[in-house]
């Protein structure tokens, strides 16, 4: 008898160590019950755990303290928009710090409740009495109890006060905004000669204050500015170097190029005006976080270079906007059909825009600074308002169009009167005194409508790339085709795909930028982004991006190792076992299905969906199934496998129940077939799963299509071979591997049969191909004779003698008249004329 294995020994020895785990904690629980005085066995309690609720106590404390430090600081800066942004993210932590606190005592509120049930309620005087170890045991999980409650009620206490705190800091925002927009002036202190004073002795201060820190750096951190702005400098040069590098002629326009294509001037300007405003923006963040990083900047030279920054970025964002879109020097890159000297003036007015809204931001911040009387700020706000205005009402009275005789034709009607509009309000705001509403349209018109501007000509180069053939339209398209040989599927793909990065990358530039116009912080929008990502609440329903994601990927992750598993269990484990095909095959299907399934129930969890929710549909199914849904739940069954095995997609043509036609649309009840005849079949699942379906492009569009030929037996079967094999090769459709073939078929009635092979490398192109062959076949045989043999009849009429024919009449009455002469007619088939 052969000693067992190592594997066998290894196997028995885990076996037996499973079976002692599991019997363990049994014998333990055993040994540790407590004996009752009436015999019974009661199991010892869990630890009280009064760590935990100490520890919640402490954080409690600290939370409290926490909310009153937040409470100092709103009624201190019930001024400061920013300063309340900052304090309302604190108080956002702060709630679900608390909320994660109260439900960090359910475990053990839930290990209280169950071991009271096992202890019961207090015995009565009939009754036995009970050990005291168990009453004592009752009192100290009431004690804790009631300890817990109160911690819970107390955060919840803190909870609602926080809560009452973030709601009146959005209040007083609200209302900051609000009074900034419907404050009014008193315009005429702006209009006096003091202001000229004002701004003589603001002038001198700020040269002052400039002048006293050159001093300094030039002294004291002129190696730290020079290596600051070094650091700049190379990170603006990698992001533009790398841009150029990877777009390449997507940022200038060639002047070479008579007629560029609407996509090439969509990318021009979209690239154009991005990537080199993200440079100059990385350039300008970058100085202030270096100079900053080595202790060069005072407080109120931090906050002048912060503003100026920001204008001078936004003044070039608008200047290379506007030299996209309107190309005053070259109108062929144009992206608006209009005249050079329209689209010259258009051009200058709103670059001339943005560097008036850009002085008068940056004078604003500089009052701020040198504490500059209220009037000198109001008359230069009222000053940049104005002039404001006036060039958006010369912006929209501009006639930029021609009409085909020649005429000038202005904008749209609708646009001209928002523009005008919009000129006049400013104006008549500033002029009532309502300088900051008369700043805020300002504002939005010229820096809001660059950003939107700029978005629309993203979206709408996006949707370019994505047409078909789109991507290989571009300089990029091309440069990777030269470079990688890709088919146009794949390229049509990457089109796709580069789509949608591009709008993606538009709408998380461009949204954040206009709400920051729009009055709100850097603080809102972080605050808004988690909010989206880790809760999304519908009624009762709570989804979370982030937990999505991490079930997608956890599913992706299952997903591919399944089949990693699955390609090693079948080519390095069975393979080597000489294991049956069909029985490798059914291991390798239910592995899958079970990686996946269980791949599936990962992600789910992952997700956050409760599975619970599953079971309770899964119950309804049960319950229907038992009603009659048997032939619904048939098919959506079948709908699973075909989705899941795929044994055709969208796309395929398939015959299936004597249906030919390209699949549509997979649904889990119904599968969608559109026949040749444009005709829509609804096909159930079921039929597709038990019947035999045929799918000409299951694994690719390589195809054999087949034409039969008949011809005369006179015809020269060589011949007929010879001339069929050149009309066939001659097609350029025909593969030239495998090679076509003709094929003599054999003797039929009335010809002598042939076949013509040929494989198409897209067989749906089989109609016409077909098409074509026949018509060289019948002109080619009609050159060189060939006749095509075809059913016919001939018919033959003889005349029989006089003495047969009266013998065949049966006799005549005798009134009756002499019979005519009648002929018998005799009839023989025959397949060609002779």
């Amino acid at each position: 008898m052969r000693s067992p294995s190592f594997f066998s020994r290894l196997i028995a020895m885990l076996a037996l160590l499973v079976a002692v785990m599991s019997f363990a904690p049994a014998v333990f629980a055993q040994n540790g019950a407590a004996q009752t005085q009436s015999g019974q066995t009661v199991s010892a309690s869990p630890a009280v755990g009064p760590g935990v609720v100490a520890e919640q106590r402490d954080k409690l404390d600290r939370y409290g303290a926490t909310a009153d430090q937040y409470q100092t600081q709103m009624r201190a800066n019930a001024h400061n928009d920013s300063a309340l942004v900052d304090v309302r993210g604190g108080l956002e932590d702060l709630s679900r710090d608390l909320i994660a606190s109260g439900v960090a005592f359910r475990p053990r509120l839930n290990t209280i409740n169950t071991r009271l049930d096992e202890i019961g309620p207090p015995r009565g005087e009939d009754e036995p009495p009970e050990p005291p170890a168990l009453t004592a045991e009752r009192q100290t999980l009431i004690d804790e109890k009631a300890e817990i409650n109160a911690l819970i009620g107390r955060a919840e206490s803190l909870s609602l006060r926080v809560n009452g705190m973030i709601e009146e800091i959005n209040q007083t925002r609200r209302d900051l905004f609000t009074n900034t927009l419907s404050r009014r002036y008193d315009i005429s202190s702006a209009l006096n000669g003091e202001v000229l004073g004002d701004l003589a002795a603001e002038t001198r201060r700020l040269s002052a204050a400039v002048s006293s820190w050159m001093r300094f750096v030039l002294n004291f951190k002129l190696q730290a500015v020079l290596l600051a702005t070094f650091y700049a400098l190379v990170a603006a040069g990698i992001l533009m170097i790398g841009g150029r590098r990877l777009f390449g002629n997507l940022f200038d326009a060639d002047p070479a190029i008579e007629n560029p294509s609407y996509l090439s001037r969509l990318s021009v300007a979209f690239w154009s005006t991005l990537l080199p405003s993200a440079a100059l923006g990385v350039f300008l963040a970058g100085t202030y976080f270096f100079y900053n990083y080595y202790g060069v900047l005072r407080y109120d030279i931090a906050q002048l270079m912060v503003t100026l920054f920001n204008v001078i970025a936004i003044v070039f964002f608008v200047y290379r906007l506007a030299r996209a879109v309107f190309a005053p020097r070259l109108p062929n890159w144009r992206l608006l059909p209009m005249q050079t000297g329209a689209a010259r003036a258009l051009f200058w007015v709103s670059f001339l825009a943005a560097i008036v809204t850009g002085a008068d931001f940056f004078a604003s911040k500089i009052n701020e600074v040198m504490q500059s009387p209220l009037s000198l700020t109001v008359a230069k706000s009222l000053l940049a308002t104005v002039i404001v205005g006036l060039l958006v009402i010369v912006f929209g009275l501009v006639r930029p169009y021609v009409n085909e005789d020649g005429t000038s034709r202005g904008w749209n009607s609708y646009f001209k009167a928002l523009i005008l509009l919009l000129g006049a309000g400013t104006i008549l705001a500033a002029f009532l005194g309502y300088i900051g509403l008369a700043r805020f349209i300002s504002q939005q018109v010229v820096i809001t409508g660059a950003i939107l501007s700029t978005m629309y000509i993203g979206y709408l180069s996006a949707g370019a790339i994505s047409e078909i053939g789109g991507f290989m339209n571009t300089s990029f398209g091309r440069r990777l085709d030269r470079k990688y040989h890709f088919d146009e599927t794949t390229e049509d793909q990457i089109g796709l795909l580069l789509s949608v990065v591009i709008n993606v990358l538009v709408l998380a530039v461009g949204i954040p930028l206009i709400l920051l116009q729009w009055g709100f912080q850097w603080g809102d929008i972080r605050l808004w982004t988690y909010n989206i990502a880790n809760e999304i609440r519908i009624g009762s329903i709570s989804i979370s991006l982030i937990g999505i994601l991490t079930g997608f990927l956890l599913f992706l992750l299952g997903y591919l190792g399944t089949r990693g598993f699955q390609r090693w269990l079948d080519g390095k484990v069975m393979a080597r076992g000489k294991v049956d095909a069909g029985v490798r095959n059914s291991i390798k299907t239910a592995v899958g299905y079970a990686g996946i399934a269980l791949a599936a129930l990962v992600g789910i969890s992952a997700a956050g969906i409760d599975l619970s929710n599953l079971a309770l549909v899964a119950g309804a199914l049960s319950l229907g199934i038992g009603f009659g849904l048997q032939n619904i739940v048939n098919n959506f069954v079948s709908g699973l496998i075909l989705l899941a095995e795929r044994p055709f997609k969208v796309g395929d043509w398939i015959v299936a129940g004597g249906i030919s036609g390209t699949v549509k649309k997979i649904s889990v009840r119904a599968t969608e077939i559109e026949t040749f005849q444009r005709q829509s079949v609804i096909l159930p699942n079921s039929e597709l799963i038990n019947a035999a379906v045929g799918n000409w492009t299951h694994r690719n569009r390589l195809g054999r299509v087949d034409i039969a030929v008949g011809v005369a037996y006179q015809s020269d079967p060589r011949q007929v071979q010879q001339i069929l094999l050149e009309i066939i090769r001659a097609q350029p459709q025909a593969m030239k591997n495998p090679e076509p073939m003709v094929v003599f078929m054999g003797f039929g009635a009335s010809s002598l049969d042939f076949e013509v092979r040929a494989f198409l490398s897209d067989v749906t192109t089989q109609v016409g191909f077909m098409n074509e062959v026949r018509f060289q076949i019948f002109e080619r045989f009609r050159e060189e004779g060939i006749e095509i043999p075809f059913p016919q009849q001939d018919v033959y009429i003889k005349e029989m003698p006089k003495v047969a024919v009266e013998q065949a009449l049966p006799p005549a009455p005798a009134e009756a008249a002499k019979p005519a002469k009648r002929s018998t007619p005799q009839v023989r088939r025959k397949a060609a004329p002779e």
